[in-house]
């Protein structure tokens, strides 16, 4: 048997010795075409025109979370120009990605659209259709008067990713969850629960000299999971979530000749699932930062920071976790600092770069579908009265149409 196994063994060492030539070539073409790839890439991305739109909101929104769900559903699924190997291969076209933003800037709140330029009118005529009364404009980066203080006086941050705990077909806890899908006027105002009230209520609390900045990126979800068996087809979110609810109604149901009753909590979990792949998903990345100047950083936020989507987490379905913090646990994983310094110039130079699917911070995403993305960024109701909360205080209407031409 041992004299077998070094045949094998030697039989396998002689034919890459043999085929040497092939293996080296493969092995640098490949390494050429990803090269070539990142470099077309890279300079698609350095010429994509982006604009920055602010979204101010009405004093009354008497608008659920669906109509947010609408916008994004709508306006966030464009793809680009990535539909032929010309355009992706030649050109180094990429899948378009958005940003959306929850603003604190020394306390008072505000809502951010980052966009390419060829998609603004899409995302303001969505907008428009859903909240009339709102005013979008294009505005200067909200960054770039902090980096400008930045230059002159010291300043301490803390940043933090999210991610999911679970697979992404596992539905966080959303606005449908809390009743918010009803008719706001069928609800009684004084019991409604808008899970992002903390946030803005977070948001509001930060002091001169303090800023928080929540950055939420997303672009139409991509085949990125590898179906088992086969290693060269790759499948959706959808593709993965079938095979996650097929192991669980084995695990939950047992088999033919050994069949269980299930829970409610698991016939709930299945459902919840199957519901969730019926909207559209849209690879994901959060990342939140808390910056101060230097005297009136608070080492206390962070703590709050990291807590501050914990009112979406689900006990049996999914939640978000914080991970690739700028700090470490331990005094002696980082003893010079020198660590946690990079990890922060990192951070707040992907931040405002607005860098998660590509290069120069190409991270995994994961995938959130429209239902949950309008949870965690949409336009508050009157239920949210943070007072730095910026409202607009009139509201527009219609010229009449009776006036003299």
């Amino acid at each position: 048997m041992k004299r077998h196994m070094e045949d094998i063994l030697f039989g396998i060492l002689f034919f890459f010795m043999d085929t040497w030539p092939i293996w080296t070539l493969i092995i640098c073409v490949s390494l050429a075409w990803s090269f070539w790839m990142r470099y077309l890439n890279r300079k698609f991305i350095e010429n994509i025109k982006w604009v920055l739109l602010e979204v101010r909101i009405p004093k009354e929104v008497f608008k659920s979370p669906f109509a947010m769900e609408m916008v994004i559903a709508n306006a966030l699924t464009q793809s680009g120009g990535v539909g032929t190997w010309v355009q992706r291969y030649w050109l180094g076209n990429v899948l378009n990605w958005f940003s959306l933003e929850i603003v604190s800037t020394e306390g008072n709140v505000r809502f951010f659209i980052r966009t390419s330029k060829n998609f603004k009118m899409i995302i303001e005529n969505q907008l428009y259709a859903q909240y009339p009364q709102a005013e979008i404009t294009e505005v200067d980066d909200y960054v770039i008067p902090v980096m400008a203080s930045m230059n002159k006086e010291p300043w301490s941050l803390f940043g933090a990713n999210f991610i999911l705990s679970k697979e992404d077909v596992f539905p966080i806890k959303t606005y449908v969850d809390y009743n918010l899908d009803q008719a706001p006027e069928k609800l009684d105002q004084e019991q409604i629960i808008d899970p992002i009230t903390p946030v803005i209520e977070f948001l509001g609390s930060m002091r001169p000299g303090e800023h928080l900045w929540i950055q939420i990126m997303v672009r139409v979800a991509t085949k990125r999971y590898l179906k088992p068996g086969n290693w060269f087809k790759k499948g959706d979110w959808k593709d993965e979530g079938k095979d996650v609810i097929k192991k669980l109604k084995e695990e939950y149901g047992g088999t033919e000749e050994k069949p269980k009753q299930m829970t409610e909590i698991q016939r709930q979990t299945l459902s919840a699932l199957e519901k969730s792949m019926l909207k559209p998903g849209f690879d994901t990345g959060i990342r939140t930062m808390y910056l101060a100047k230097k005297e009136s950083f608070d080492a206390f936020r962070i703590g709050a920071m990291l807590g501050a989507f914990k009112q979406y987490n689900s006990g049996f379905l999914n939640g978000f976790k914080p991970t690739n913090t700028t700090g470490f646990d331990y005094p002696w994983q980082d003893p010079t600092g020198r660590r946690a310094r990079a990890l922060k110039q990192e951070m707040f130079d992907a931040y405002i770069r607005r860098s998660y699917f590509y290069e120069p911070y190409k991270m995994d995403p994961f995938v959130l579908n429209s239902e949950e993305l309008a949870t965690i960024f949409h336009l508050p109701g009157a239920v949210s009265e943070t007072p730095q909360l910026k409202r607009i205080e009139s509201t527009k209407s219609e010229p009449p149409t009776n006036l003299p031409l």
